[in-house]
Protein backbone atom coordinates (compact mmCIF):
# COMPACT_ATOMS: atom_id res chain seq x y z
CA UNK A 1 0.00 0.00 0.00
CA UNK A 2 1.32 3.71 -1.40
CA UNK A 3 1.38 5.85 1.54
CA UNK A 4 0.50 9.66 0.05
CA UNK A 5 2.51 12.26 1.57
CA UNK A 6 1.36 14.64 4.58
CA UNK A 7 1.26 18.10 4.40
CA UNK A 8 4.42 18.30 6.51
CA UNK A 9 6.32 16.24 4.20
CA UNK A 10 6.16 18.29 1.42
CA UNK A 11 6.89 21.51 3.29
CA UNK A 12 10.02 20.07 3.76
CA UNK A 13 10.54 19.36 0.48
CA UNK A 14 9.69 22.75 -0.72
CA UNK A 15 11.88 24.17 1.72
CA UNK A 16 14.46 21.91 0.77
CA UNK A 17 14.49 22.87 -3.11
CA UNK A 18 14.54 26.81 -2.19
CA UNK A 19 17.42 26.03 0.06
CA UNK A 20 19.06 24.15 -2.73
CA UNK A 21 18.23 26.37 -5.15
CA UNK A 22 19.55 29.21 -2.99
CA UNK A 23 22.94 27.50 -2.79
CA UNK A 24 23.05 26.67 -6.29
CA UNK A 25 22.61 30.91 -7.47
CA UNK A 26 25.03 31.38 -4.53
CA UNK A 27 27.93 29.07 -6.29
CA UNK A 28 27.20 30.36 -9.27
CA UNK A 29 27.45 33.96 -8.62
CA UNK A 30 30.46 33.85 -6.31
CA UNK A 31 31.87 31.75 -9.15
CA UNK A 32 31.00 34.89 -11.16
CA UNK A 33 32.64 36.71 -8.81
CA UNK A 34 36.16 34.71 -8.98
CA UNK A 35 35.67 34.42 -12.89
CA UNK A 36 38.60 36.96 -13.63
CA UNK A 37 37.75 37.26 -17.06
CA UNK A 38 34.22 37.99 -16.56
CA UNK A 39 35.61 40.69 -13.10
CA UNK A 40 37.64 42.13 -16.71
CA UNK A 41 34.59 42.35 -18.48
CA UNK A 42 32.57 43.98 -16.42
CA UNK A 43 35.53 46.69 -15.41
CA UNK A 44 36.28 47.33 -19.04
CA UNK A 45 32.69 47.97 -19.76
CA UNK A 46 32.00 50.70 -17.05
CA UNK A 47 35.48 52.07 -18.04
CA UNK A 48 34.35 52.62 -21.66
CA UNK A 49 31.44 54.11 -20.68
CA UNK A 50 32.91 56.82 -18.46
CA UNK A 51 35.50 57.22 -21.30
CA UNK A 52 32.65 57.51 -23.89
CA UNK A 53 30.57 59.97 -21.67
CA UNK A 54 33.80 62.16 -21.41
CA UNK A 55 34.08 62.10 -25.26
CA UNK A 56 30.56 63.41 -25.45
CA UNK A 57 30.64 65.92 -22.67
CA UNK A 58 33.84 67.61 -24.88
CA UNK A 59 31.60 67.14 -28.40
CA UNK A 60 28.83 68.80 -26.66
CA UNK A 61 30.95 71.47 -25.31
CA UNK A 62 32.63 72.32 -28.61
CA UNK A 63 29.65 72.37 -30.64
CA UNK A 64 28.37 74.18 -27.89
CA UNK A 65 30.88 76.95 -28.78
CA UNK A 66 30.38 77.38 -32.01
CA UNK A 67 26.44 77.91 -31.87
CA UNK A 68 27.82 80.51 -29.18
CA UNK A 69 30.29 82.22 -32.04
CA UNK A 70 28.57 81.43 -35.38
CA UNK A 71 27.13 84.14 -37.69
CA UNK A 72 24.08 83.22 -39.42
CA UNK A 73 20.88 81.53 -37.70
CA UNK A 74 21.23 78.47 -39.72
CA UNK A 75 24.63 77.47 -38.38
CA UNK A 76 23.83 78.15 -34.52
CA UNK A 77 21.16 76.00 -34.65
CA UNK A 78 23.17 73.36 -36.33
CA UNK A 79 25.57 73.53 -33.51
CA UNK A 80 23.05 73.89 -30.93
CA UNK A 81 21.28 70.80 -31.99
CA UNK A 82 24.64 68.74 -32.08
CA UNK A 83 25.15 69.90 -28.84
CA UNK A 84 21.95 68.71 -27.63
CA UNK A 85 22.82 65.40 -29.25
CA UNK A 86 25.70 64.97 -27.51
CA UNK A 87 24.37 66.18 -24.00
CA UNK A 88 21.80 63.51 -24.82
CA UNK A 89 24.36 60.85 -25.51
CA UNK A 90 25.80 61.66 -22.11
CA UNK A 91 22.58 61.66 -20.11
CA UNK A 92 21.76 57.56 -21.81
CA UNK A 93 25.25 56.45 -20.92
CA UNK A 94 24.99 57.99 -17.16
CA UNK A 95 22.06 55.89 -17.16
CA UNK A 96 23.77 52.35 -18.38
CA UNK A 97 26.33 53.13 -15.78
CA UNK A 98 24.06 53.85 -12.80
CA UNK A 99 22.17 50.67 -13.40
CA UNK A 100 25.86 48.89 -13.90
CA UNK A 101 27.05 49.81 -10.64
CA UNK A 102 23.92 49.03 -8.75
CA UNK A 103 24.45 45.93 -9.38
CA UNK A 104 28.21 45.66 -9.54
CA UNK A 105 29.78 48.77 -8.27
CA UNK A 106 31.68 49.56 -5.05
CA UNK A 107 30.30 52.58 -2.80
CA UNK A 108 33.07 54.57 -4.14
CA UNK A 109 32.28 54.17 -7.56
CA UNK A 110 28.68 55.23 -6.57
CA UNK A 111 29.13 58.08 -4.80
CA UNK A 112 31.84 59.53 -7.52
CA UNK A 113 28.58 58.84 -10.22
CA UNK A 114 26.22 60.91 -7.83
CA UNK A 115 28.96 63.47 -7.53
CA UNK A 116 28.43 63.55 -11.57
CA UNK A 117 25.00 63.56 -11.71
CA UNK A 118 24.87 66.55 -9.78
CA UNK A 119 27.14 68.30 -11.59
CA UNK A 120 25.49 66.97 -14.77
CA UNK A 121 22.05 68.22 -13.97
CA UNK A 122 23.71 71.54 -13.61
CA UNK A 123 25.46 71.36 -16.94
CA UNK A 124 21.76 70.54 -18.60
CA UNK A 125 20.50 73.46 -16.96
CA UNK A 126 23.04 75.96 -17.60
CA UNK A 127 23.17 74.33 -21.39
CA UNK A 128 19.84 74.71 -22.09
CA UNK A 129 19.31 78.31 -21.21
CA UNK A 130 22.73 79.32 -23.21
CA UNK A 131 22.00 77.19 -26.12
CA UNK A 132 18.39 78.78 -26.23
CA UNK A 133 19.78 82.33 -26.25
CA UNK A 134 23.00 81.72 -29.02
CA UNK A 135 20.48 80.43 -31.42
CA UNK A 136 18.66 83.86 -31.14
CA UNK A 137 21.73 86.18 -32.14
CA UNK A 138 20.13 89.64 -31.54
CA UNK A 139 23.53 90.96 -30.97
CA UNK A 140 24.68 90.15 -34.48
CA UNK A 141 21.23 90.84 -36.13
CA UNK A 142 21.54 94.75 -33.56
CA UNK A 143 25.45 94.85 -35.80
CA UNK A 144 23.87 93.93 -38.98
CA UNK A 145 21.40 96.95 -38.61
CA UNK A 146 23.89 99.45 -37.24
CA UNK A 147 26.45 98.95 -40.22
CA UNK A 148 23.74 98.02 -42.99
CA UNK A 149 20.52 100.25 -42.74
CA UNK A 150 21.60 102.62 -39.91
CA UNK A 151 24.28 103.48 -42.11
CA UNK A 152 22.96 103.49 -45.34
CA UNK A 153 20.38 106.30 -43.54
CA UNK A 154 23.00 108.20 -41.95
CA UNK A 155 24.73 108.41 -45.18
CA UNK A 156 22.24 109.67 -47.29
CA UNK A 157 20.75 112.44 -44.87
CA UNK A 158 24.70 113.38 -44.27
CA UNK A 159 24.52 113.92 -48.18
CA UNK A 160 21.49 115.69 -48.20
CA UNK A 161 22.79 118.05 -45.30
CA UNK A 162 26.25 118.87 -47.13
CA UNK A 163 23.97 119.79 -50.32
CA UNK A 164 22.40 122.41 -48.04
CA UNK A 165 26.16 123.53 -46.59
CA UNK A 166 27.19 124.13 -50.41
CA UNK A 167 23.99 126.01 -51.54
CA UNK A 168 24.24 128.32 -48.98
CA UNK A 169 28.22 128.85 -49.01
CA UNK A 170 27.55 131.00 -52.29
CA UNK A 171 24.78 132.38 -50.59
CA UNK A 172 23.88 135.88 -49.89
CA UNK A 173 21.31 135.37 -47.47
CA UNK A 174 21.77 137.09 -43.73
CA UNK A 175 21.24 133.44 -42.62
CA UNK A 176 23.57 131.02 -44.98
CA UNK A 177 26.62 131.07 -41.86
CA UNK A 178 24.13 130.35 -39.64
CA UNK A 179 22.67 127.84 -41.97
CA UNK A 180 25.83 125.98 -42.36
CA UNK A 181 26.93 125.98 -38.57
CA UNK A 182 23.60 124.29 -37.95
CA UNK A 183 23.72 121.75 -40.65
CA UNK A 184 28.02 121.14 -39.53
CA UNK A 185 26.34 120.45 -36.09
CA UNK A 186 23.71 118.00 -37.54
CA UNK A 187 26.12 116.28 -39.38
CA UNK A 188 28.20 115.51 -35.74
CA UNK A 189 25.71 114.88 -33.73
CA UNK A 190 24.35 112.29 -35.95
CA UNK A 191 27.74 110.71 -36.37
CA UNK A 192 28.24 110.66 -32.84
CA UNK A 193 25.18 109.05 -32.12
CA UNK A 194 26.01 106.23 -35.02
CA UNK A 195 29.65 105.91 -33.26
CA UNK A 196 27.43 105.18 -29.60
CA UNK A 197 25.80 102.20 -31.55
CA UNK A 198 28.65 99.67 -31.62
CA UNK A 199 30.08 100.07 -27.86
CA UNK A 200 26.15 99.43 -26.77
CA UNK A 201 26.07 96.38 -28.51
CA UNK A 202 28.83 95.06 -27.11
CA UNK A 203 28.47 95.97 -23.87
CA UNK A 204 27.44 93.29 -21.21
CA UNK A 205 26.26 95.89 -18.49
CA UNK A 206 23.19 96.99 -18.17
CA UNK A 207 24.11 100.11 -16.46
CA UNK A 208 26.76 101.47 -19.00
CA UNK A 209 24.29 100.67 -21.84
CA UNK A 210 22.12 102.89 -19.40
CA UNK A 211 24.84 105.58 -19.99
CA UNK A 212 24.96 105.16 -23.68
CA UNK A 213 21.68 105.67 -24.79
CA UNK A 214 21.61 108.46 -22.37
CA UNK A 215 24.60 110.13 -24.07
CA UNK A 216 22.88 109.09 -27.55
CA UNK A 217 19.29 110.85 -26.09
CA UNK A 218 21.23 114.22 -25.37
CA UNK A 219 22.76 114.39 -28.80
CA UNK A 220 19.32 113.22 -30.52
CA UNK A 221 17.87 115.81 -28.39
CA UNK A 222 19.72 118.72 -29.75
CA UNK A 223 20.16 117.13 -33.66
CA UNK A 224 16.33 117.58 -33.56
CA UNK A 225 16.20 121.56 -32.49
CA UNK A 226 19.27 121.79 -34.85
CA UNK A 227 16.82 120.12 -37.73
CA UNK A 228 14.02 122.27 -36.48
CA UNK A 229 15.99 125.18 -36.78
CA UNK A 230 17.11 124.46 -40.09
CA UNK A 231 13.59 124.25 -41.35
CA UNK A 232 12.67 127.70 -39.75
CA UNK A 233 15.62 129.24 -41.03
CA UNK A 234 15.40 127.57 -44.68
CA UNK A 235 11.11 127.82 -44.73
CA UNK A 236 8.93 125.31 -45.24
CA UNK A 237 9.33 124.01 -48.51
CA UNK A 238 12.23 126.28 -49.45
CA UNK A 239 14.60 123.55 -48.95
CA UNK A 240 14.11 119.88 -50.44
CA UNK A 241 17.24 118.69 -49.06
CA UNK A 242 16.21 119.90 -45.39
CA UNK A 243 12.99 117.83 -45.56
CA UNK A 244 14.88 114.90 -46.79
CA UNK A 245 17.44 115.07 -43.79
CA UNK A 246 14.43 115.46 -41.64
CA UNK A 247 12.95 112.42 -43.26
CA UNK A 248 15.70 110.61 -43.28
CA UNK A 249 16.75 111.29 -39.80
CA UNK A 250 13.14 109.76 -38.75
CA UNK A 251 13.50 106.79 -40.73
CA UNK A 252 17.32 106.74 -38.40
CA UNK A 253 15.05 106.93 -35.20
CA UNK A 254 13.03 103.82 -36.38
CA UNK A 255 16.47 101.41 -36.66
CA UNK A 256 17.77 102.98 -33.98
CA UNK A 257 15.12 101.52 -31.69
CA UNK A 258 15.45 98.46 -32.91
CA UNK A 259 18.85 98.30 -32.48
CA UNK A 260 18.72 98.98 -28.73
CA UNK A 261 16.05 96.79 -28.67
CA UNK A 262 17.81 93.72 -29.95
CA UNK A 263 21.33 95.12 -28.04
CA UNK A 264 19.51 95.01 -24.61
CA UNK A 265 18.76 91.21 -24.96
CA UNK A 266 22.33 90.95 -25.39
CA UNK A 267 22.09 86.73 -26.36
CA UNK A 268 25.56 86.58 -28.27
CA UNK A 269 27.19 88.55 -25.29
CA UNK A 270 25.68 86.85 -22.35
CA UNK A 271 25.68 83.10 -24.11
CA UNK A 272 29.20 83.90 -24.47
CA UNK A 273 30.12 85.10 -21.21
CA UNK A 274 28.09 81.83 -19.91
CA UNK A 275 30.38 79.44 -21.49
CA UNK A 276 33.40 80.93 -20.17
CA UNK A 277 32.50 81.00 -17.08
CA UNK A 278 29.88 78.85 -15.44
CA UNK A 279 29.85 76.41 -18.26
CA UNK A 280 33.04 76.03 -18.53
CA UNK A 281 33.36 75.49 -14.58
CA UNK A 282 30.70 72.99 -14.21
CA UNK A 283 32.04 71.38 -17.19
CA UNK A 284 35.27 70.50 -15.56
CA UNK A 285 33.51 69.29 -12.29
CA UNK A 286 31.86 66.71 -14.45
CA UNK A 287 35.03 65.46 -16.05
CA UNK A 288 36.89 65.34 -12.95
CA UNK A 289 33.96 63.20 -11.26
CA UNK A 290 34.15 61.02 -14.25
CA UNK A 291 37.83 60.73 -14.01
CA UNK A 292 37.68 59.85 -10.56
CA UNK A 293 35.05 57.96 -11.41
CA UNK A 294 37.34 55.98 -13.97
CA UNK A 295 40.00 55.36 -12.09
CA UNK A 296 38.34 53.75 -8.90
CA UNK A 297 37.18 51.30 -11.51
CA UNK A 298 40.42 50.62 -12.69
CA UNK A 299 41.90 49.86 -9.36
CA UNK A 300 39.78 47.24 -8.59
CA UNK A 301 41.39 44.04 -7.41
CA UNK A 302 40.69 41.17 -10.22
CA UNK A 303 40.51 37.46 -8.80
CA UNK A 304 43.73 35.22 -10.21
CA UNK A 305 42.32 32.38 -12.21
CA UNK A 306 42.39 29.16 -10.47
CA UNK A 307 45.41 27.22 -11.70
CA UNK A 308 44.50 23.92 -13.06
CA UNK A 309 45.77 20.81 -11.57
CA UNK A 310 48.85 19.09 -13.67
Amino acid sequence: MTMKPGLKDLLWLAVGAVVTLAITLAVFYLHEEQNPAAQLAFRAKRVELAEQMRLALASASEAEKSAVMATTDQDSQSFADQARAQVAAVEQGRKELEGLLQTGGTKTEQDLLAQFSQAFAEFQRIDKDLLDMAVRNTNLKAYALAFGPAAEVLKEMDAALARVIAQSVNSTAPDARQVIQLADDTRIRALRIQTLLAPHIAEESDRKMDELEAQMAKEDLELRKDLESLVSLLKPGGSPDIETATSLYAKFGGIKAQIIKLSRENTNVRSLAISLNQKRKVMLLCQDALVALEQAVQQEPVAKAPVSPR
